[in-house]
């Protein structure tokens, strides 16, 4: 696939290697080498006539030593460096037989995810760190309703399977009583180890203690820069090209993209189905939920379309 300038992408298999305390390897690039100095996940180029799975295999085989088991697609970064154009198609590798080793003499740590910004990485390496940092569910809520104490006993029923992304959605709310929930929400979130991103104006955003804010698609197409800081969590809703075009130049850090089915919220929107999925994730330098319709049976298909995982109200709420 050519790049924006015209000059053929370099296709490089890279692979994020989890060990059973849920670390993940890293590897350090030579000196002498592009980006070199840098950590890097493994892997390499794609030889001729090679498709990305077989790749890994033979990769990790020389670089490591380990023969890949169980693997799946986690995200594919298109970058362009000043002096080269490359497609990274990142791998999540959980099973494989052997130590690995550095074959080629280069140092290797083992990391949690969470620290891995501790370290130098190539800038085409930044999304595989995003994508590694979120879980393969996100969940948005239902509106809440008059009775917001019952919403808040379903939502800590909720958190306690394992939710630990989560949009709260109240458009119909008054203020106040939208400022209320939202301190409820994020201190249920707070005790669960959850991250909660609200659908409201980003300046609300802090003083509710909230980890983020989750950006509708208009308010998405409005912006010229990326709302808060670094230490947020900015997310957005998008349908189409444009919008996760305008979302990744943003830099924001991940996008849900709808309608993957009919759903009965949105009804007679036509639905994108999993190749219209697969064909937005292929613009997106950031992880991407699907939504619309989707339960925990769809995960696994949708990261076989290259998504982080998915999105829903009723198929996670309920």
């Amino acid at each position: 696939m050519p790049s924006a300038t015209g000059m053929q992408r370099i296709h490089v298999v890279a692979a994020a290697i989890f060990d059973r305390s849920g670390r993940v390897l890293i590897a350090r690039r030579p000196p002498h080498v592009h980006q070199g100095g840098l950590w890097e996940f493994p892997g390499g180029k794609l030889e001729a006539g090679e498709i990305a799975s077989q790749a890994l295999e033979r990769e990790l085989l020389e670089e490591l030593g380990i023969c890949v088991g169980t693997a799946r697609p986690l995200i594919r970064v298109h970058h362009d460096y000043p002096d080269k154009q490359v497609l990274l198609d990142v791998w999540c590798v959980s099973g494989y037989k052997g130590i690995p080793t550095g074959r080629e003499g280069q140092p290797l740590e083992w990391i949690l995810p969470g620290n891995l910004d501790q370290f130098a990485f190539p800038a085409a390496n930044l999304p595989i760190i995003k994508a590694l940092l979120l879980p393969d569910r996100y969940l948005i809520t239902p509106e809440p309703g008059p009775d917001s104490d019952v919403f808040l006993a379903t939502l800590e029923r909720v958190l306690g399977r394992d939710i630990s992304l989560l949009q709260l959605r109240a458009k119909q709310l008054p203020s106040a009583a939208y400022t209320q929930l939202a301190s409820g929400v994020a201190e249920l979130c707070r005790a669960a180890g959850a991250r909660l991103l609200l659908n409201c104006d980003p300046q609300l955003v802090p003083a509710l203690g909230a980890q983020g804010v989750h950006l509708p698609g208009r308010r998405l197409m409005e912006l010229t820069q990326r709302p808060l800081g670094s230490g947020y969590l900015v997310a957005a809703s998008c349908h189409n090209h444009a919008e996760v075009v305008h979302a990744c130049n943003l830099g924001l850090d991940f996008v849900v993209i709808s309608p993957i089915r009919e759903t009965a919220s949105h009804p007679g929107a036509p639905p994108l189905g999993m190749e219209g999925l697969q064909s937005l994730c292929e613009l997106a330098n950031v992880p991407v939920y699907a939504l619309g319709g989707m339960h925990e049976t769809d995960i696994n298909t949708a990261h076989m379309h290259g998504a982080q995982g998915i999105a829903a109200i009723r198929g996670l709420w309920s």
